[in-house]
């Protein structure tokens, strides 16, 4: 039965993946590493900041310390300020549809994103206010397409709303990419995939494919369960 829903960020609210490509791809080339749109797109893309420069590195056969690594992570996320509220585009359908779910299901967040992106989205969006919860990257340890972002949103939801007694069965989660669905699944939930970042085909394995979140309704939702 479904009883709450839970929202990857990223491809999902806002069209952020190209500018975050491209604050990797920036400061990556100062340490003198290349990484191409289709390389990020491909491999690196549902990583969180600490993921994706740890295995670009490793991919590399570079070494990096912790040190180095929280420099990386810093850089990025500075330039990520300076330049997200004029470069974020909220994607169509994003607002009436999260306004009409959170009507009959509490919503939550799951991103690999930090907080003060996820935070910077959201707002810009306008939808802030509906999620009881918002996990993000400082908040678990491993990143998708591990479960634990989504398990962690489940029982920040169990928090909020104790006497829904939530289970992983009774989620539904909205993601954009191919790790994400791995990460949904792994965590038990059932997933709907919108093809923002990658195309119907390699997001086969979600429960349902839409191309826009105007194309589905909530009893089409619910009809999953």
């Amino acid at each position: 039965m479904l009883k709450a829903l839970i929202f990857d960020c990223d491809g999902v609210i806002a069209d952020s993946e190209h500018l975050h490509c491209s604050l990797f791809q920036g400061v990556l080339a100062e340490e003198g590493i290349t990484l191409t749109d289709k390389e990020y797109v491909d491999r690196y893309l549902a990583m969180d900041d600490r993921g994706c420069f740890t295995t670009v590195f490793a991919d590399h056969k570079r070494p990096l310390s912790e040190t180095q690594l929280a420099n990386l992570i810093a850089r990025k996320t500075e330039r990520y300020k300076k330049t997200a509220s004029r470069n974020l585009v909220i994607l169509p359908g994003v607002v009436e549809f999260v306004m009409a779910v959170s009507q009959k299901y509490p919503l939550a967040m799951a991103s690999g994103a930090l907080r003060d992106e996820v935070t910077l989205m959201i707002e810009a969006a306008g939808i802030a206010h509906y999620f009881d919860a918002v996990v993000a990257a400082e908040d678990v340890s491993k990143g998708k397409p591990a479960p634990d972002a989504y398990l962690k949103a489940l029982e920040e939801l169990n928090k909020k709303h104790p006497k829904k007694n939530i289970t992983p069965e009774d989620c539904l989660v909205v993601e954009d990419s191919k790790e994400g669905l791995l990460s949904a699944h792994a965590a038990g939930m059932k997933c709907v995939a919108v093809t923002t970042t990658y195309p119907a085909e390699e997001l086969s394995t979600a429960d349902r494919v839409v191309p826009v979140l105007t194309a589905v309704r909530v009893k089409d939702l619910e009809a999953l369960f």
